[in-house]
């Protein structure tokens, strides 16, 4: 959320799917004092988000800097961050931006980026250096490999030669080195017959080993062979005490399925669907699917994560509309607490401040916003929040914000949080708390704060999450672990589907459009699918024309994203694998814009709601 009109615009396609990795490539000092580490942040399979962070090693302080590096064909660069992008094709250029140039000795400054394709950066330089200070750089990545040959027992490959300085090869299945090559072919032998490897290759040197090679699949000869690994394993329906899963058929010859829950089975089937009975309602289960013959068991289809129906839903509509309350004043109408309109359930007053203690927080009517209104005090504050209350609407109070600079990064911190919210809620009779942290969120401690809350304040307490788009990407993602550490606790996430450019949906099908149903749904998938319950999941999207840089949608289009995922009509082009018909409904930023435009949101999605399942 943002005190201003529109919030940081992050341009670009992110390829996302589950994951997390972190590569450290730690370098040494360079003659001209400063040095480039890559660190792969996250790795969701066919994308990954990376970070290099320059440090000024030497002992005069450093008023400019560029970093320059190579990424293989086939891997490319969307969206970047705290620094200027220049370069073309595969060579990438990235340059301070205007406020953080400078580094003194012993500092370091870091920029980011979004990337698809399985490459890395190769060839790096900074300030015309190398990265890590000098000497001989890894290889670059080899060519394609492919399969030349293949025996019962064996499977030849060949792959273009890399550039640079190149010692030798490594043929990798996984992360295990299999054969190692000083020419570019390799024979991989004691194989099993009729089964099947996918291998990638990488070159190295004394300075290390470069990205890997696209990888290439082959099939020994002869014999029966185990089966293949079943494919697209899914949820296909729960009730209060099941699961239902189905799959895809595995390649060769298949005796039956077992469907496992860690390493247990749950199910053996001879067709591609199981249900899995006697769970108790309201819990999650993981599950993988395995093909098995005579000869063995294929490898492991999924995870996959469901939840049994049945889940209580706390003090609040089955289905309710949360709107933004501003603290502040900006270019939208300013309102008292008392006056906003009817349709909100629930009002997020925005924005807690962080204090000098770290972790915790204040709030008091912004003096600004008191002159505007004509003299607005806490006392009157107060007495609105009783009036809503005494209207059946539920007031919460918003942490964080793009100014925001609250931080719950210990336990110390996680303590002073929870015991100033505490404060505040006894205050000013809040009933509960949302996190908008857009500066940096530590899963673990945000977690302790909010269990440590709840203890105090109890069951009643309503807990809420507005992560931008680009935090819910992936179960790796701060804001992501933080819901799934507490989604025995959490009331919803309403993701921001705002100011996001375009992005891939849970489909990997194509890049969605913001502004569209096929975006909100495609989108909203992602949680729906990875371990959030649909009553905790909420479209987030922009009330009107001021309230949003991008992203601003017709709100008869929020119905139809509603209506999609609670009873699959009204889609778009993107349909979702399974109707959700509880999820939650809808936020706004910000009910003052949705006041400055004529209410049209509030009056279009709140009945609305009261329609669905």
């Amino acid at each position: 959320m943002r005190r201003t009109p529109a919030r940081r615009l992050l341009v670009g396609v992110l390829t996302l799917v589950l994951g997390l990795a972190g590569v450290l490539l730690a370098p040494t000092a360079s003659a001209a004092g400063e040095t480039a580490t890559f660190t792969k942040v996250q790795d969701w399979g066919t994308g990954w988000e990376g970070r290099y962070t320059i440090r000024n090693g030497g002992t005069v302080t450093i008023t400019s800097w560029r970093v320059e590096f190579d990424l293989p064909a086939g891997t490319s660069i969307g969206t970047h961050w705290d620094a200027v992008r220049g370069g073309s094709g595969n060579h990438y250029i990235f340059s301070n931006a205007g406020w953080n140039g400078t580094v003194a000795p012993g500092a370091s400054v870091s920029f980011g980026f979004n990337a698809s394709g399985p490459g890395a950066p190769a060839n790096c330089t900074v300030n015309g250096q190398a990265c890590g200070g000098g000497g001989t750089q890894p290889p670059g990545v080899p060519g394609n490999p492919s399969v030349t040959g293949v025996t019962a027992s064996s499977i030849s490959l060949a792959w273009g030669a890399s550039s640079g300085t190149v010692s030798g090869y490594r043929v990798y299945e996984g992360n295990t080195a299999v054969a190692t090559s000083s020419t570019t072919s390799a024979t991989v032998t004691g194989l099993a017959p009729s089964s099947t490897h996918t291998y990638t290759v990488a070159a190295f040197n004394s300075a290390g080993e470069s990205p890997r090679s696209a990888g290439v699949t082959g099939t020994t000869s002869g014999g029966t062979g185990a089966p293949g690994t079943p494919g697209n394993l899914r949820v296909t329906g729960a009730t209060d005490t099941s699961i239902s899963l189905a799959w895809n058929a595995s390649s060769g010859t298949v005796s039956g399925y077992r469907v496992y829950e860690g390493t247990t089975v749950r199910a053996t089937v001879t067709g591609t669907s199981a249900t899995i009975g006697g769970l108790a309602s309201c819990s999650t289960h993981g599950y993988t699917v395995a093909a098995f013959n005579g000869t063995g068991e294929s490898g492991r289809a999924g995870p996959v994560s469901g939840t049994t129906t049945g889940c209580p839903i706390g003090p609040l509509p089955r289905h309710f509309l949360t709107g933004y309350w501003h603290n502040f004043t900006n270019p939208a109408v300013e309102l008292r607490l008392r006056d906003v309109p009817a349709e909100y359930d629930v009002v997020a007053v925005a924005f807690a401040e962080a204090t000098a203690t770290p972790g915790a927080v204040t709030f008091a009517v912004d003096p600004g916003l008191s002159t505007a209104l004509g003299g607005y005090t806490n006392a009157d504050f107060m007495a609105d929040v009783q009036t809503l209350h005494a209207r059946g609407k539920k007031v919460i109070l918003s942490v964080g914000g793009e100014a925001g600079r609250v931080s719950v990064g210990d336990g110390a911190a996680a303590t002073n949080f929870a015991n100033s919210m505490r404060s505040l809620i006894a205050q000013f009779g809040f009933d509960g708390v949302d996190i908008d942290l857009e500066n940096g969120l530590n899963p673990t401690f945000m977690g302790q704060a909010l269990r440590s809350l709840r203890n105090q304040v109890g069951a009643n307490l309503i807990i809420t999450m507005a992560p931008q788009t680009i935090d819910m990407q992936s179960t790796g993602g701060s804001y992501f672990q933080l819901a799934l550490n507490i989604r025995d606790i959490l009331t919803v996430v309403h993701t921001q589907y705002y100011n996001s450019g375009s992005m891939l949906g849970c489909d990997q099908a194509q890049a969605y459009t913001q502004g569209t149903v096929n975006f909100m749904t495609a989108l909203a998938c992602i949680q729906l699918e990875n371990g959030l319950r649909p009553d905790q999941v909420a479209l987030g999207l922009p009330a009107g024309p001021g309230a949003a840089g991008g992203g601003i949608v017709a709100p008869s289009l929020v119905n139809d994203a509603l209506n999609c995922l609670a009873r699959g009509a009204n889609c778009g082009s993107f349909r979702p694998p399974r109707t959700y018909p509880g999820i939650r409904g809808a936020m706004t930023w910000s009910i003052n814009w949705d006041v400055s435009n004529g209410n049209n949101f509030a009056r279009t999605v709140r009945p609305f709601l009261n329609t669905l399942p």
